[in-house]
């Protein structure tokens, strides 16, 4: 069989989608700018839901277009494929974002790995594409000298940045930049130039102009954030240049920027010189490229397993009622797989456990919720796994976990930046008296909840061993099996019991709903510890009152999206 004309022919369609992919991709970005200048905060958050859905929406077309134009027996033929490849390879040579094209390909590739014929799968064929293009920084970055000074500096910076609305008052902005500038810069080696990506980096309410600020002796982050005033102009309300506080900023618990992106690498490379504690893979799914992050992510993790010389193993916390979780301890991330039977208290199916994963993926996870990788097929070496752990996940998960000769194979996982789970960082807090500690950890929980559900998120199960705390203290929500939205919940008082018989009763003298729930019962949640109970009823006292979540489910009913910020409330400039 001659396979070389259906090989320009499936790369060209392969081509063409991808090409349709980007280009509508582009298009659901630049309309960022317009939504946030309008203060449209509804709809530039169905953008970004929008946006998520493009992907698969291509890929599934691409496969379609295949299987409409070419026969059953071609699209089975290994050599068909490696043809497929090479023709593409060339197709995508010129382009600036080659690598998210490689990794289309390889997605509408896998999509067919039940076709391949043979022992071969798609796997095997999944050539390795180099990256992008090699650009000068003046394509995608501006750069400023304090050769004129440092407010003719900033002022080129506020004309070039200019909005389709006016600044609120920019000689004020100028200030505060300025003053900051003074206090919070290392002192040996005065500024000498500023770095900006050229492209402004839309989420949620803010806008964001990202780059850095160095001398002759360092470099530091340089990120301004910049509000609507929801009065017709902007305003600076801060700027961070502390690392940390960057990678807050492109945290794994926020949502997807929305930025153009005409060198993926290149902006990679950039912000990876800003926050290189931040891997390739979260850097490219913070820009909403969450399958390359995806792809990068693999690639890291296979190639720090193989030279690893830990095994995987059950991941410290309280054992999961729904969910496995194993570790790799070398490596800063979870796996999580569902189990075949759930506990009794579980009113759930392995199915609606998919469907709250996706929510959250498509959700605004306010700094609140963490994002994962979803892998279907995933295989791993037996051998590094801790052979008594490996037993438990094929006794417990045997519907999702099998072993193929010497591999481990999952046909479902979940990948998860790993974290302190909240109640052993209690417990350990509580181990050496540290006061401090605690209130921050419960005070930040009590937040969590509270931003959930002005994000309309109700956590459900909000036992703190269902939060973790990050490297940078902030508490996480990441259990999502009992997740709902908060309007879909009915919140109640407890009745009063007509006798004192009723309440000494085992089971409740009153009805209740599929969806009720009764805040009064979150006393349970800090009943470990009187210091514990006595933080949380002082910071959050009011989550424990039904009215106070009737008073948030109308905020969300009336479409207003709340102010949360990914910086302090202490380091927002004064108006």
């Amino acid at each position: 069989m001659h396979l070389r004309h259906p090989a320009e022919r499936a790369s060209r369609l392969i081509y063409q989608a991808f090409g349709a992919y980007r280009a509508d991709f582009r298009h659901l970005t630049l309309s960022a700018a317009d939504l946030f200048e309008t203060a449209d905060w509804r709809e530039l958050q169905k953008l970004s839901a929008q946006r998520i859905d493009l992907y698969d929406a291509y890929i599934h077309q691409a496969n379609q277009s295949l299987q409409q134009r070419l026969t059953e027996e071609v699209l089975s033929q290994t050599q068909f494929w490696q043809l497929t490849a090479e023709r593409y390879q060339v197709r995508i040579e010129s382009r600036m974002d080659r690598e998210l094209a490689a990794t289309f390909f390889n997605s509408v590739l896998w999509r067919q790995k039940d076709r391949l014929s043979g022992s071969v799968n798609a796997s095997a064929l999944d050539l390795s594409f180099s990256s992008g293009r090699l650009v000068a920084p003046q394509a995608y970055c501006r750069t400023y000298t304090t050769e004129e000074g440092l407010v003719k500096l900033l002022q080129r910076l506020f004309r070039d940045f200019s909005f389709a609305i006016p600044w609120e008052n920019a000689r004020r902005d100028l200030r505060n930049i300025i003053r900051y500038l003074r206090t919070h810069l290392p002192e040996d080696g005065q500024l000498a130039q500023v770095d900006v990506i050229r492209s402004v980096f839309y989420r949620n309410k803010a806008a964001y102009l990202v780059g850095r600020i160095s001398s002759r002796y360092w470099h530091k982050p340089f990120v301004l954030a910049v509000l609507n005033n929801d009065a017709g102009a902007v305003y600076v309300d801060t700027l961070v240049t502390d690392e940390d506080d960057v990678s807050v900023i492109f945290s794994f618990t926020r949502s997807y920027f929305l930025v153009d992106v005409p060198v993926p690498s290149a902006f990679i490379d950039f912000l990876h010189s800003l926050i290189p504690m931040k891997s390739t893979a979260e850097l490219y799914t913070s820009l909403g490229f969450y399958k390359q992050g995806k792809a990068e992510f693999y690639r890291d993790f296979s190639a720090h397993l193989m030279a690893a010389e830990d095994l995987l193993q059950q991941a410290p916390g309280v054992p999961g009622m729904v969910m496995m979780v194993f570790t790799l301890p070398s490596f800063p991330v979870v796996f999580k797989v569902i189990k075949d039977r759930f506990s009794s208290s579980k009113k759930i199916t392995a199915a609606r456990v998919n469907q709250c994963y996706q929510l959250v993926k498509r959700h605004d996870r306010v700094g609140r919720m963490a994002d994962t990788f979803e892998f279907r097929e995933l295989s791993l070496p037996q051998e590094k796994f801790e052979p008594e752990f490996l037993q438990q996940l094929l006794a417990l998960a045997s519907r999702t976990v099998t072993l193929q000769g010497d591999k481990v194979l999952f046909s479902q996982v979940w990948a998860e930046r790993r974290m302190t789970p909240l109640n052993l960082y209690l417990e350990q807090a509580m181990a050496r008296n540290d006061e401090g500690a605690i209130f921050h950890a419960i005070n930040e929980y009590g937040k969590a909840i509270r931003q959930l559900a002005v994000a309309n998120i109700f956590a459900g199960d909000m036992l703190f061993k269902n939060f973790g705390i990050t490297r940078h203290g902030r508490v996480v929500f990441y259990d999502y099996d009992e997740i709902q939205y908060l309007t879909d919940c009915n919140f109640r008082e407890i009745p009063e019991p007509l006798y004192p018989e009723q309440e000494l009763a085992g089971e409740p003298w009153y009805d209740i709903g599929p969806n009720d729930v009764f805040p009064e019962e979150f006393t349970l949640l800090t009943a470990c510890d009187t210091r514990i109970r006595r933080i949380f009823n002082q910071q959050h006292g009011d989550l424990l009152e039904a009215h106070t979540w009737r008073e948030m489910q109308e905020q969300v009913r009336r479409g207003e999206v709340v102010d949360v910020f990914p910086y302090r409330q202490h380091q927002r400039f004064l108006r």
